[in-house]
């Protein structure tokens, strides 16, 4: 068993939500990888057990979500206080645990970094994703008209529920035409890269604003700085995970934004898959294949 040490403390892990960083970190390519040995799982919720000397402000009991950046993937945790946030009785942890950082990098990324307006349109790469399902809904809670790109009639429906306008297929032969049709698009949100991002990138209206959010595609788009300057376009990296290092008052605004939408029913968290502790690998290849729609949770 686990003890936590000074500012620690131990967690019975009620659900970890699974994320494509994840994927990255157990092979050594994300940013942020620990070294080994270390269990895989960024994002938590369950309950306090037990409390490392100088831990204030937390009790055995006390529901939390936390967001320890990998350990989730265990039935105990032992995490830093300061990274547990309590949980409202509103929010149930399966919720909990998908929720921090999909929600977080949609609604810091278009609020504070594409300063995404209303009456504005955003388009949303790989829109039936874990990330891009968020994106969609904070666009639409934002005021923004919202173009969904995803694949397939089945995770095209995701998005629409999501409360997506305009839906196109990522298997169409020109994405390019079709996001220039279904335009003039302000902001491009983008986890995908790869030729999507290129062809969004393309389409920007001008002055538009491309959030570079990741490359699950798994191939980098291809910037050329003649049409940036050309068109006025704005590229702009975003990293959720370095916020609670640099600007840790960022990502406590957002989420106070963020539960409070939730409470109001004006978000509604998505989860396609809910599995036990030893069928996480399933979990993690449901996202490697990108089958699943919005987020995958571990119970252990």
């Amino acid at each position: 068993m686990p003890a936590p040490g000074p500012g620690q403390v131990r967690v019975r892990v009620a659900a970890c939500g699974l994320n494509f960083a994840d994927l990255l970190m157990l092979t050594g390519d994300y940013q942020a990888t620990p070294p080994l040995p270390f269990i895989p799982g960024m994002e938590i919720a369950g309950r306090v057990e037990a409390l490392g000397s100088g831990v204030t402000g937390l009790a055995p009991g006390d529901r939390i979500a936390a967001v320890p950046g990998h350990g989730g993937l265990a039935e105990m945790a032992v995490i830093d206080a300061h990274a547990c946030r309590p949980l409202p009785a509103t929010m149930d942890d399966v919720t909990a645990a998908g929720f921090q950082i999909a929600y977080g990098t949609s609604h810091l990324s278009l609020t504070r970094r594409a300063r995404l307006a209303a009456g504005e349109t955003l388009a949303v790469l790989g829109a039936a994703g874990g990330v891009g399902l968020t994106a969609v809904e904070t666009g639409k809670a934002l005021g923004a008209r919202v173009i969904a790109v995803a694949r397939g009639a089945d995770r095209l429906g995701v998005a629409r529920q999501a409360g997506a306008d305009l839906l196109i297929d990522g298997e169409t032969p020109d994405l390019l035409a079709a996001l220039r049709e279904a335009g003039p698009v302000n902001v491009v949100y983008d986890p995908v890269g790869g030729a999507h991002g290129d062809a969004a990138l393309r389409a920007l209206a001008p002055e538009g604003r491309h959030i570079l959010i990741g490359f699950a595609s798994g191939a980098l788009p291809a910037l050329k700085p003649n049409h940036l300057l050309v068109k006025n376009v704005t590229v702009i990296g975003f990293f959720w995970g370095g916020y609670p290092g640099f600007n840790p008052q960022a990502v406590a605004d957002s989420m106070t934004d963020l539960m409070r939408w939730h409470a109001e029913g004006r978000i509604r968290p998505h989860v396609s898959h809910v599995l036990p502790l030893d069928r996480a690998l399933e979990g993690l290849e449901l996202l490697r294949s990108r089958t699943a729609t919005g987020k995958v949770v571990i119970t252990p």
